[in-house]
């Protein structure tokens, strides 16, 4: 999977967790990268920045709807044996 700084929350959905962790950790990266760029005088098109801070708070939020979802069931499932 190549980092897409357009990509949409439909098209995060439909990756694995994996995949979305993997993505979060190039996305940092790709920001590092930009950070250093910056300070050199390098960074052609400065709105990478937003977008890949964009991006990696729609991965993060993908990444926490799962977890609450997955807490809902293991509660709801919790107190069905009860």
């Amino acid at each position: 999977m190549s980092l897409d700084l357009n990509m949409k929350v439909k098209e995060i959905r439909e990756l694995s967790d994996e995949e979305i962790s993997q993505l979060v950790f190039e996305a940092r990266n790709h920001l590092r990268d930009l950070r250093f760029k910056k300070v050199t005088g390098q960074v052609e098109d400065t709105s990478q920045f937003r977008k890949t801070k964009r991006l990696i708070a729609r991965l993060l939020t993908v990444l926490r709807e799962r977890e609450l979802a997955a807490e809902r069931e293991a509660s709801a499932q919790g107190g069905q044996e009860a």
